[in-house]
């Protein structure tokens, strides 16, 4: 219940791109899939929903597919209870529409109310949805409310997603209850918003008068009819106070106050941010930024992806028009759900063989926090330095696609794209693989590799990981 998402809009952003950053917090393997465009026959179906073990059980159904879906990236994961593996927490399309997907909790009397045998799309299908069918990030929340509105909603106690493309951005939070509560807002130009939780704030009673809003047909009436809310009583109609809960998780206001003054706001600055240590940590499950170009081919659309936790792993950018993944940066059996009860497969046994990319920076993320204050001024400098490199290179491997794509030569521009890529992630495991060897052979030498003092190796709590200042060694596990 931590994810976060951040949007800037391209009135206070360097060079007028949109852009679409955060992750999700997630106890589970990430990894990154290039999800091709597909034709579906007539008739054809997608399984929706949870089933009887999640926190809030369900029934899985299906839904009409559409005859075509989009070409995206991904980062995807197997593990939230109840909820039918491989999840999304959304990711960029062909369209250029990105979307990111948080936490948003409902109000405890929604939760109560929902019903056991609730039916219809969760948030990963949501997301899933909408990479594979909408073309801006309005059409995104159409689609999403459509879909609730026929369908339903299988909540785990409420949800939020962020959507932008090259123009604007569009944040919708959908309630729990089964009641098929949802409402969205048009973000602005000139706007940072952080969602940590999802919020929208006030939103007009009248509000299928304004354009900038979009709700459920009972998004006022339900609220009047359980007596959360009095239009006679001239107060502002608050989506929080009225469905959610007043929390506000450190540092959102921070960060979108350090935002907005640090505008205009370059790419270097957003993937900062992601990466900023009060919010990236072991259970982020990686950093994600998408740069929302107008008058940008599909193929060169671009998501600079993390493999796990941003604080010490580096963004690569990674664009639509590529041909594969690494098989470093693809599916491994690490963290993945049911993995550890069975044997390895030969079909998975090359792709196994390879060094993950997630563990390999989830290593150097436990030496480098374990000492952060020693440890984590070297790293950021590292892959900031690497990224920076890649940064400098962005501009001529777009005019170098662009030239090969107007020359109608789609797939000589699509190998080149592929070519680039893979050569920067390997130079990214080998940079990490450096930063991984010194600093654990630094820790031995000076430190020792300490013993753990109890018997429990894990907890589904937030006293984790993390490469915050340290502060001392007892309690909290030190941090």
């Amino acid at each position: 219940m931590a994810s976060y998402g951040i949007y800037v809009g391209r009135d206070l952003t360097e060079d007028g791109s949109v852009f679409l950053g955060g992750s999700g917090d997630e106890v589970s393997s990430h990894w990154l899939e290039l999800v091709a465009a597909s034709s579906h026959a007539p008739g054809s179906v997608v399984t929706v929903g949870v089933d009887e073990n999640a926190a809030l059980p369900g029934e899985l159904s299906t839904i009409p597919q559409v005859a075509q879906t989009a070409r995206y990236l991904s980062m995807n994961y197997t593990e939230y209870e109840g909820f039918p593996p491989p999840l999304t927490n959304g990711g960029l399309n062909e369209y250029g529409v990105a979307a990111r997907d948080i936490w948003s909790p409902s109000r405890q009397e929604l939760v109560d109310m929902t019903p056991a045998t609730q039916r219809g799309p969760n948030y990963s299908d949501l997301s899933r949805i909408v990479m594979e069918r909408a073309r801006s990030a309005e059409e995104a929340v159409t689609i999403v409310g459509e879909l609730i509105d026929e369908y339903g909603y299988s909540s785990y106690g409420g949800n939020s997603h962020m959507f932008a493309d090259a123009e604007e951005g569009w944040v919708l939070l959908e309630f729990a209850g089964g009641k098929g509560l949802w409402v969205a807002r048009r973000l602005a130009a000139d706007e940072v918003v952080m969602f940590y939780p999802g919020y929208i704030g006030e939103v007009p009673v009248d509000i299928d008068s304004d354009p900038d809003f979009r709700a459920s047909e009972n998004f006022i009436s339900f609220a009047v009819e359980q007596g959360w809310f009095d239009p006679d009583a001239g107060e502002a109609f608050d989506v929080a106070r009225v469905y959610g809960t007043d929390e506000v998780r450190f540092p959102r206001r921070e960060m979108e106050e350090e935002l907005r003054q640090a505008a205009p706001i370059s790419l270097r600055d957003m993937l900062d941010a992601v990466r900023d240590r009060r919010i990236s940590k072991d259970a982020t499950g990686y950093g994600q930024v998408a740069q929302l170009k107008a008058n940008t081919p599909a193929a060169v659309r671009t998501l600079w992806v993390a493999p796990t936790g941003s604080v010490t792993a580096p963004f690569i950018p990674w664009r639509i028009g590529v041909e594969r993944i690494p098989p470093e940066f693809g599916k491994h059996r690490y963290l993945t759900k049911n993995e550890s009860r069975r044997f390895l497969t030969r079909d998975w046994q090359l792709q196994e063989a390879t060094v993950f990319a997630g563990r390999l920076f989830k290593r150097l993320m436990y030496f480098t926090c374990d000492r952060p204050d020693e440890f984590l001024p070297e790293v950021t400098e590292a892959l900031t330095a690497f990224e920076n490199g890649m940064l400098a290179e962005q501009a001529m491997v777009d005019e170098t696609a662009r030239v090969l794509l107007a020359a109608d030569r789609p797939r000589l521009a699509s190998r080149y794209l592929t070519d680039y890529v893979h050569a920067r992630a390997r130079e990214a495991l080998e940079l990490g693989a450096a930063l991984l060897g010194s600093i654990e052979a630094r820790t031995r030498v000076s430190y020792g590799i300490r013993e753990p003092e109890g018997d429990e190796m894990s907890r589904l709590d937030y006293q984790m990981v993390t490469c915050r200042p340290l502060v001392s060694r007892d309690g909290d596990g030190g941090q």
